[in-house]
């Protein structure tokens, strides 16, 4: 797990400390959690996502495990509320500034550092045996400043996954390890009539999923240790973005989603022309390729071995009136048992030691499980986002052939000093 500082800015902080100001509360009692099930009274609101795909089953996940915590806490009522994905981030905001926030929301680490001022720490929630069963990868991604600000629930690993059908096609049973496989390989493949791997290098496309896998391992990283800077235009950098333009123009790369975003069954990925890729779980292939196809592979390495994967957490506003209550719900849902229905649930990967292996013999899932240490959050700073939308232009424009990769992530590093100010 490479480790992903937390960091924000003087105008972040400024915004975030305006926020807290309308939603937040930073009184000064500190809440224990320790009091008995009986004790604890008072109402919970929690938002959360369709991380269930199938509306009823994920609406009765819910309701089951609201009527299980009510017979231990007989004097909490809690409520569920289900979002759609779209606009959350807008949402959350606006009813933090308006006093109407929910108590406990599900939330991603790329979000934790822009809520941070209004989350409360949930160090005091959760017990010792339960915070020392997380994986430390999870762990790490759930924590800012030395404070656990959310309770992982699940996590997903998206490594490589290649298509078999295609390497048997061509004749090739080893499947690429490293990013020299990748180039050794693509001559082959290509006179065969097929792509090495495709790349989505639309603007739109999160870069945790496309270019950082490669900087990670070329041994880079996006911001220097405490923040101040970017520095993904380093050396590793250039490696990174060098060896995609020498992919893209060897004709070894489908054009297709370089700078477009077509609906996924009118792209060369599924339509069986590709033999690999990483920006998506092998999961989601199987309408296309078929289950029996999709060979789900470890991290591609370079000078280091790293891909990117999510966790998913419950995380507690500071405004929360009933924070014993809140704290009893987060800590009820997240866990080992229960995460792990969930997860087998929503088909993510567990977050708990004690759980094992939920998926032993899949396929997919199964072997997705095993790489769950060889992945990162990506990095967790105030600007992150705001940086990927002024460094994912310049990559493109490397792609089309418009600059040089040394000049294109020089011109987004000095665009992107101006977001960290």
């Amino acid at each position: 797990m490479r480790t992903r500082q937390v960091l924000m800015t003087s105008a972040a902080l400024s915004t975030l400390m305006l926020a807290s100001a309308c939603g937040g509360d930073d009184g000064d009692d500190t809440n224990t959690g320790s009091a008995e099930p009986g004790e604890v009274s008072g109402s919970v609101t929690m938002w959360t996502y369709p991380v269930i795909a199938d509306e009823t089953e994920h609406r009765t996940f819910w309701d089951d495990t609201v009527e299980a915590f009510g017979e231990e806490y007989p004097n909490v009522d809690v409520t569920v509320e289900i979002f759609p994905w779209a606009d959350r981030d807008q949402a959350l905001s606006t009813a933090i500034a308006g006093n109407s926030a929910p108590d406990v929301v599900y939330l991603i680490p790329d979000q934790l550092p822009g809520y941070a001022r209004n989350l409360e720490p949930l160090d005091d929630y959760l017990s010792d045996e339960a915070k020392a069963d997380y994986v430390p990868n999870a762990l790490e991604a759930a924590t800012i400043d030395g404070q656990l600000m959310g309770a992982p629930i699940l996590a997903s690993a998206v490594t490589l996954s290649c298509n078999k059908a295609v390497f048997d096609d061509v004749g090739q049973s080893e499947y690429p390890e490293t990013w020299d496989d990748l180039r050794e390989m693509a001559p082959t493949f290509k006179d065969a009539g097929y792509y090495m791997f495709a790349y989505s290098g639309h603007v739109d496309q999160t870069l945790n999923l496309t270019f950082y896998p490669l900087l990670w391992q070329a041994g880079g990283d996006v911001f220097n240790e405490d923040g101040t800077e970017v520095t993904f235009n380093s050396e590793a950098g250039v490696e990174a973005l060098t060896f995609l333009q020498e992919m893209v123009e060897g004709g070894y790369v489908p054009e297709d989603l370089l700078t477009g975003n077509p609906p996924i069954e009118q792209t060369k990925l599924a339509q069986g022309k590709v033999a690999c890729q990483w920006h998506s779980e092998g999961k989601h292939l199987t309408d296309f390729w078929g289950e029996e196809n999709i060979v789900v592979l470890p991290p591609l390495t370079n000078t280091e071995q790293v891909a990117y994967g999510t966790v998913g957490s419950l995380s507690m506003l500071a405004s929360a009136e009933d924070k014993d209550a809140a704290g009893a719900w987060i800590s009820f849902v997240t866990d080992a048992e229960r995460a792990a229905e969930y997860d087998e649930a929503s088909g993510f990967l567990p977050v708990k030691e004690s759980t094992g292996s939920l998926y032993e013999g899949d396929p997919l899932l199964g072997e997705a499980e095993k790489y769950v240490d060889l992945t990162t959050v990506g990095p967790l700073h105030q600007s992150a986002r705001e940086v990927m939308g002024v460094l994912a232009p310049e990559i493109q424009a490397v792609l089309i052939g418009e600059k040089e990769p040394q000049q294109a992530l020089d011109d987004a590093a000095a665009a992107a000093q101006s977001v960290l100010r």
